[in-house]
């Protein structure tokens, strides 16, 4: 039951060239750091990234881009990442835009067994391109596959040596839902803490997820986009 390994390059071991990482978090917030500087270390290439956004140019899944280790990626907001949209337009990275609502229900949907479901966001936009629509009380509805990946790589305040979780405040954004929708889960987190000083009631996810657990550091706690009001 100790899911304990030493190091961030421990951890990934066994993550292939090709795979599907799920990266937790919500803009610059709650990601997992440690991880993706070891698979930067690694090499690992020809990646599909499923993350919330694609980091900032220098930072996150940004890092991942400047090296041409992720072949494709699916986010919803990836606005404040000049890298990722020239590596776009010129056809290095492919990319599937997804409203953020429903990139959520994908990976909450991928792990709990459910292999569709419909959604009336993005119907009548090009997000419903290509994709089932059907009519329910005379309202139009888009289908929409789960998503699964092969790791995924989230990032907590708190754990335990059997793999309980406890996010903090923003960091909960799809850390919660990309730890059901994995092979292999991978955590790392800001404070590893002994059996017993985790309430019952305070795991977000339980350990019954997790396969691999680390201690975290080193945390840089970025701002994405920094605004200042001008003083009276």
């Amino acid at each position: 039951m100790d899911k304990r390994v030493a190091n961030a390059d421990a951890a990934i071991a066994g993550v292939r060239d090709g795979a599907i990482i799920l990266m937790g978090g919500f803009g610059l917030c709650g990601i997992p750091e440690n991880l993706i500087a070891a698979v930067l270390r690694a090499g690992t290439k020809n990646l599909t990234v499923v993350s919330n956004n694609a980091g900032s140019a220098d930072f996150g899944a940004g890092l991942l881009l400047q090296t041409h280790q992720i072949r494709k990626m699916f986010a919803t907001y990836v606005g404040e990442n000049k890298l990722f949209e020239r590596q776009v337009l010129s056809g290095e990275v492919e990319v599937e835009l997804n409203p953020q609502g429903t990139l959520a229900e994908r990976l909450r949907a991928g792990g709990a067994g459910i292999p569709a479901f419909y959604t009336p966001t993005g119907y009548g936009t090009m997000v419903a391109a290509g994709k089932e629509v059907r009519e329910f009380s005379g309202r139009k509805f888009v289908l929409e596959t789960a998503l699964r990946g092969d790791v995924a790589f989230v990032k907590a305040w708190k754990g335990d040596r059997w793999g309980n979780l406890v996010y903090r405040k923003t960091a909960r954004n799809f850390n919660a839902v990309m730890a059901t929708a994995a092979d292999l889960v991978i955590a790392e987190v800001e404070h590893l803490v002994e059996l017993g000083e985790i309430e019952p009631d305070q795991v977000h996810t339980p350990g019954i997820y997790v396969d691999r657990i680390i201690q975290g550091e080193g945390y840089e706690k970025r701002i994405e986009k920094r605004t200042l009001s001008q003083r009276a």
